[in-house]
This record gives C-alpha cells, structure tokens and sequence, in this order.
C-alpha cells in the first residue's frame, strides 16, 4: 500500500469513527414541571448507562420544548399523546386511546417525529375537590361541580387553574364548553402550577385542575371528580425521537421501549410523590428507579 493510500485509508477510518461518535451523542429535553423532570432526569441517566453522550435539556414550555425538536436542537422528550394530536397537530376529534395514539403517530412521522410505544401512563388533566368537602356537597362528576356552581350555595366557589390549563386549546375553555358552563371570571384563579394543590388542600380554593398521575391527588386525599363526558382525552406518556435520530441509532427505539414498558399510572404517581411529596430529589428518584429495575 502506498502512502497515499495509506492516507486515503486513515481519513476514513476517523470519519469513521468520528461518525459512530457523533451518532452517540443525544439531546434529551424535558418540559418544566415534576413528572417531566423526573423522565428526563431517568432517561439521561439510563442512555449514559448504554454508553450514550447525553446533553439534558428540561424544564421547558411545551411550545418550545416541542419546536425544539422539530429544528433538530432536541433529539427526543417523552410528550402525550393528546398534546401531541390537540395542540400540536389541531385535531379535536373524539378518539379513543388507541385512535388517538395512531393518529398522532401518523400525523408526526411526516414531520420527522417518530412516537414509540406509549407507556400505560396516562397523565390527562382532572379537577379534584378535598375529599371531604366534596362528600359534604354530595358532588361525584363534573356534571355535579357544575350545577353545583350555578346554586346559590357553590355561586362564590373559587376554582384554581395553572396558567397554560386556561390557555390551552384542550384547557378550561373546551372543558367548560363541553359540558355548557360558563364560569365568571371571579370565579378562577391562575397559578403556578405547584401552587394548585397547596392552594386546594389549604382551603383557599374549592376545586382545582390537577394531572392525574400527580402522587399529591393520593398524598394530600383529594377527590378526583368523574369525567361524565368524556371531554379529556388520553394523555399516554410516550417516548418522542427523531427520525434521524433513530436511524443514527439502532438499538435506541429498543431501549426506550424497554423504559416505557415500566410506566404506568401507579409507578408515575409514586416517582411525583416521592419528590413532591418526600422532598427527594428528581436525580435520586430516577436513579433509584433504574437501579431496582435493573436498568443501571
């Protein structure tokens, strides 16, 4: 072999090898509150684990979060399937879980997005009482708090929502709209989304909007009241990557399945809890997930 061959040969090898690099390398967003911290949290920690590079990226706003991805700046986060079809993808229809998750799935494969298999963890949005205060008034169903709102005994009720609930497009304005209530604007109450259920469960609202797999609805003995209507659709939490991502790496659909498989409503609510309840911190509640699962 000559020398320029030599050469030749050298500069593939470390093109190579610089490509198997770089196609380890992987950004892992997260939006900004407790269970998206914890899942980007565990799935940097997990991909480190498999020998990934991982730069973490959470504690973003939905919007961007999800632009992110798109422009190529994120490579995967774990979003729901009704954000994903509802506020990114403007479908509004009533679908079933599984409707909703293929129709998604469909819709972002044409953009690049591929949604992996959803976790059995459905984190939708839900109002909830004290559940005390509730059996007082006798109210199981939204149908109940409604017509409760409209008496003259529940008329002053105050209602505490976070800020992106009463903007969104599958927020408190469809949820008021399917079930034929308008609620005066003395009525709500906007907050920071930790706030909601301190403020519930210190009295200082009557019913707030809280996430279903949230572990202080158990931990702080609120009632979650039935969706008569069945306005929220299916939040499923589920892994989002890249195509080209995906195709960069081989066995990464794979392990991220493997992670989604564990997750369901139970498992979510006591990870929420151990954090927001606990005051553990996001990083030793994802490594200790991983670590009796095996995946560490």
């Amino acid at each position: 072999m000559t020398f320029i061959s030599r050469m030749m040969a050298a500069v593939v090898v470390l093109a190579m090898s610089q490509t198997a690099v770089a196609a380890n390398k992987l950004v892992v967003g997260g939006k900004g509150f407790t269970e998206q911290l914890i899942m980007s949290s565990m799935t940097a920690q997990y991909l480190q684990a498999k020998g990934y590079e991982v730069d973490q990226r959470d504690g973003m706003g939905s919007t961007v979060l999800r632009t992110a991805q798109e422009n190529g700046q994120i490579d995967l986060y774990w979003e729901y399937t009704g954000t994903g079809l509802i506020t990114y993808n403007k479908v509004t229809d009533k679908l079933s879980p599984e409707e909703t998750y293929n129709r998604v799935k469909s819709l972002d494969a044409k953009k690049g997005l591929i949604w992996l298999n959803p976790s059995k963890a459905n984190n939708t949005y839900a109002l909830a009482m004290r559940k005390d205060f509730a059996k007082e008034k006798g109210l199981e169903t939204i149908s109940d708090m409604m017509a409760w709102l409209k008496s003259e005994d529940g008329k002053d009720a105050l209602l505490a929502s976070n800020i992106e609930f009463s903007a969104r497009a599958d927020g408190l304005k469809s949820l008021l709209a399917a079930y034929e209530f308008e609620l005066p604007r003395r009525n709500l109450k906007k907050m920071n989304s930790g706030l909601v259920y301190q403020a519930l469960s210190q009295e200082v609202v009557d019913i707030s909007m809280v996430f279903a797999t949230d572990g202080r609805v158990k931990a702080f003995n609120f009632y979650v009241l039935k969706d008569d209507r069945q306005h929220f659709p299916n939040y499923a939490l589920t892994p989002v990557v890249r195509q080209d991502s995906l195709d960069a790496n081989p066995l990464l659909a794979d392990q991220l399945n493997a992670l989604a498989a564990l997750m369901n409503d139970d498992v979510m609510a006591s990870l929420n809890a151990q954090v927001d309840v606990d005051g553990i911190s996001i990083e030793r509640v994802a490594h200790d997930f991983l670590q009796q699962n095996n995946l560490l």
